[in-house]
Parts: structure tokens; C-alpha cells; sequence
């Protein structure tokens, strides 16, 4: 695990906000600790409702880097402390490596039995949510629509209305935009043509994926390449002129994961809670109102992993929930892309 900390330490943000307090509506009978990247306002809706089924819990929410995850959970632990009681992180890679190393518990939730198993490891790591990697276009720069696929963004990027006008994630900085171009580069094999083709264009890049809708949303950017579907729908719902499209070649989708650490201070909270994420109503809640498509096969809503791959099938490629993820964290590998990712950008050839 040591060999696993530098690159954590690299990721992590300066300073940490202090966590936010939601007291028991009733007399307080125990407290819940939350670590997590979801935003704590999109995390409020999930917690009332948890609540209101345990109004004697109080809950204790940090929300947190995926890296900043991974490292207090494994210095708490390491330290013959606690550490929180349930850990809800966009980093599949680095919360599968936190049950392989053996920081998770395994858990007894009902539910497991029918989830999905591309979404369940060891009954310990849970995909709860379904986002896919989507193209975010600036309306009005596309009066006869953007680009369907990677081979028509590649044709676009060589126009002079693409110059400075494309963005996607900064890979040496976001989790999720590094996992993004790992998986592209499985399943495109052109994919070294797109990332060379942004480079001639002026790729610009950004850690988060704010900043990438922010841009498109108000023009000074045309496209957002690879940007999480979740936080980009929601924001296209405020904004006319943003649109959502799903590449026709394919798509990949990313979950957040749901654990219980195994120094958890109160790992049966840390189970209610999952459990919670897991029925019917923590499933609806993220898809109808955090517009976190749902992985339950029990929810058929729009916003549901069951609607999409009904509609999408094999267009859809989801990261399974599986040691496989572990490569994405050796940091041989790691640097061999990253080094090729700029090389592309930079029209550097390839040693």
C-alpha cells in the first residue's frame, strides 16, 4: 500500500473543509460518519430521507477527493483508530484497492443477492450509481447538431471553429477523467488520433467537471469531452443552450462505490446506510432528484441503468466493480499513459 500513497498524496486538495453536522430529528441514539465525493448539498436529500426511517441518527458528512478517501481510511486504519462508517467515493479504482488491501467489511444487505454483478464485489464493494461519459455542446455553435461519434469529433476538431474550443478533463488531476481515457483506450483504437486531433485544436483541461460545463454553457467552449452524465444533465436542465448527447460508437459508464471500512466505528450505521442507497427509495431519490441514474433493477425510471441499457444495449460499456480496476493504480502504467496522453497533445511521437 505504501507504493500506492504518493500517488494519493499527489491527487489530495490543499485543506479540507470542515465536515457538515445533521443532527438526530429525535433523541440521539448514534451518529454516522460519511466519507464522500458526492457535494454535500446533493447529498442532503439522501441523508433527510435516511433519517426519517432513523431519526435517532445523527450524520457526520465529509465530503472529500476520491484520493483524500482512500488515504484517511487507510491512515485511520493503519493507526489502530476509526475511521468513518460508510465511504461513498467517484474513485472505482481506489475503492476496489481499498478492498483488496482489506479495509472493507463485507456486509449483510438483502439486496446484495439481486444486484447486478458487474456492481457487487465480494458482497463488501457496491456500484450504486450508473453515469456515463457523455459529449456537452454548446447549442448554438451546432445548428445542425454536434458531432455523433468519435470519429465525427475527430473530423470537427479539424475545422478553424474548433480552435480553443474544446475541453475535457486535466488526467494528471481527476480520477474519473483518467479512468475515462484508460477505458476509451480499450475499446477505441483510434484513440491516439482523437487525443492528438484535441492537440492540434488547443485542447484545454480542467480537474473538475464544473468547469467544463460552466464553459460550455455560456459558449467559450464548443464541446466537453468525456464529461460525467449526472452532474451534466442536471445543469442542461438550467441551461438552454447546453446539450447531453451519448456517443453512438460507445459509452462508457462510471459508478460511484459504496463500502463499509473494516475500523468503521459503527459498521452496522454504515450498513443501514448502504442499504438505504440500495432500495427503492435511496435509488429514486439519486435518480430523480440528484439525476444519479439508478443501478437497481427495481427502478425503471428514466434515469435507471435498466431504461438506459434497454434503450442503449451494447452502446453502453459500464467499468465493472473488479479487481481489474487495480491496473488503473499501478503507477508504471499510470505514467506510460499519462506520457502518452501528452505526447499526443503535444505532437510528440511515441518512443
Amino acid at each position: 500500500m505504501w507504493r500506492l500513497l504518493p500517488l494519493l498524496v499527489g491527487l489530495m486538495s490543499p485543506a479540507a473543509a470542515e465536515p457538515s453536522r445533521y443532527p438526530a430529528p429525535e433523541g440521539e441514539t448514534g451518529i454516522l460518519s460519511i466519507y464522500s465525493t458526492l457535494d454535500q448539498p446533493l447529498a442532503a436529500p439522501l441523508i433527510a430521507a435516511f433519517q426519517a426511517e432513523n431519526p435517532g441518527v445523527t450524520v457526520v458528512y465529509d465530503e472529500l477527493l476520491a484520493a483524500e478517501i482512500a488515504a484517511r481510511v487507510i491512515a485511520e486504519t493503519d493507526s489502530g483508530g476509526r475511521t468513518a462508517d460508510f465511504a461513498f467515493s467517484s474513485g472505482m479504482d481506489l475503492q476496489v484497492k481499498l478492498t483488496n488491501d482489506g479495509y472493507a467489511q463485507p456486509v449483510n444487505v438483502p439486496l446484495a443477492r439481486d444486484w447486478p454483478d458487474w456492481a457487487n464485489w465480494r458482497e463488501t464493494a457496491f456500484a450504486l450509481t450508473f453515469e456515463p461519459g457523455v459529449l456537452v455542446w454548446h447549442k448554438p455553435s451546432f445548428p445542425d447538431g454536434p458531432p455523433q461519434s468519435r470519429l465525427e469529433v475527430i473530423d470537427w476538431l479539424s475545422r478553424p471553429e474548433a480552435m480553443g474550443r474544446i475541453g475535457t478533463y486535466d488526467v494528471t488531476r481527476s480520477a474519473v477523467g483518467y479512468l475515462y481515457l484508460a477505458r476509451d483506450a480499450e475499446h477505441f483504437a483510434d484513440i491516439w488520433s482523437l487525443v492528438a486531433a484535441m492537440g492540434r485544436a488547443r485542447l484545454q483541461t480542467f480537474p473538475t467537471s464544473q468547469e467544463i460545463i460552466d464553459r460550455v454553457a455560456d459558449g467559450r467552449l464548443a464541446l466537453g469531452y468525456n464529461i460525467l452524465g449526472s452532474y451534466a444533465d442536471a445543469r442542461a436542465r438550467q441551461e438552454p443552450d447546453l446539450g447531453v448527447l451519448l456517443l453512438k460508437d460507445f459509452t462508457v459508464v462510471v459508478s460511484r462505490v459504496g463500502l463499509v471500512p473494516r475500523a468503521a466505528a459503527r459498521p452496522d450505521l454504515g450498513t443501514a446506510f448502504l442499504a438505504f442507497l440500495m432500495g427503492r427509495e435511496g435509488q429514486t431519490i439519486m435518480a430523480e432528484r440528484l439525476r444519479l441514474a439508478a443501478v437497481s433493477l427495481e427502478v425503471s425510471a428514466e434515469n435507471s441503468a435498466r431504461a438506459m441499457e434497454a434503450a442503449l444495449g451494447e452502446q453502453l460499456r459500464p467499468v465493472p466493480v473488479s479487481p481489474g480496476l487495480l491496473a488503473y493504480l499501478d503507477q508504471s502504467k499510470r505514467a506510460r499513459l499519462i506520457a502518452r496522453w501528452q505526447n499526443a497533445l503535444s505532437g510528440t511521437p511515441n518512443p
